[in-house]
């Protein structure tokens, strides 16, 4: 469910093939619907390195995006290119796809800060995130299409396991590039508007209801579930940080070739 009812959506500096977001504030809210029906797989998990983390997972701002909510934001939907050092082993956005792909952005969105000194311990959502213009992006899919996780070349564990489910339900994924129960420590991706394969949600429901102490864990490749409609969300984050997804230095590194839009990284 949308609503739009109040201040103007986020903005970022005019760039070429921007778009303009609708007038008033469109904040998400979790929508119930009848998901197409897909096969389960079979998955297996990891022990989890640490303490597991102290908060509901369904209601963890860190882990369940929804919590923190987004709006829809005016920003160039396309590849941009930040100042600043790469990673070659930060997450391949394009291997979400079979075969890989650079999909069209169809759609830039803000997601809203916590902040943990009000309500405490639980916290309260805060402002819009705006150190960078796109903190989650949609990307134009196929509904039905398989899609996996971003690859990325070191393992987390024994046997090719690239990433650990933080959080998963019907239509939203979590995942961290670590076997630490945080988002505090490395890489996380937050997947929004896919149908997760039902597989993987009854084990991570398990072993989340066990205590964490081991959960689910995919290799590069591995089907995570199917698209769910004509876009998909992606947010991606590093040691707690939500970032730009369109970067391509960081996320698109295939295809520096193509960014022609120039940012500066913000300070």
């Amino acid at each position: 469910m949308l609503w739009g009812n109040g201040p103007a959506a986020a903005s970022e500096d005019t760039l070429p093939g921007g778009t303009i977001a609708p007038p008033g504030t469109t904040v998400y809210l979790p929508l119930v619907s009848q998901p197409l029906v897909t096969p389960p797989l079979a998955y297996v998990s990891v022990p989890v390195e640490g303490p597991p983390t102290d908060r509901s997972a369904a209601t963890s701002p860190d882990l369940n995006l929804t919590v923190r909510g987004w709006v829809d934001a005016a920003a160039y939907l396309g590849l941009v290119n930040y100042n600043g050092d790469s990673d070659e082993n930060a997450p391949q956005l394009d291997s979400l796809f079979q075969p890989a792909r650079l999909p069209v952005f169809a759609s830039t969105h803000q997601v809203y800060d916590w902040n943990w000194e009000c309500n405490q311990p639980d916290g309260c959502r805060g402002e819009l995130i705006s150190k960078y213009g796109v903190t989650l992006l949609g990307m134009a899919t196929v509904p039905g299409e398989p899609i996996s996780i971003p690859r990325r070349n070191p393992q987390i564990y024994a046997g090719g396991f690239k990433a650990m489910v933080l959080y998963a339900d019907e239509e939203r994924l979590t995942l961290v590039y670590t076997r630490n129960d945080t988002p505090a420590r490395g890489y996380l991706i937050h997947l929004e508007d896919l149908i997760v394969n039902p597989g993987l949600v009854d084990l991570f429901r398990q072993l989340d209801a066990a205590g964490r102490g081991h959960l689910p864990a995919l290799r590069n490749g591995e089907i995570i579930g199917v698209a769910r409609g004509s876009v998909l969300k992606v947010a991606t984050r590093d040691t707690g940080e939500f970032l730009d997804p369109r970067a391509c230095k960081d996320w698109w590194v295939d295809y520096r070739a193509q960014c022609t839009v120039q940012l500066r990284r913000p300070d």
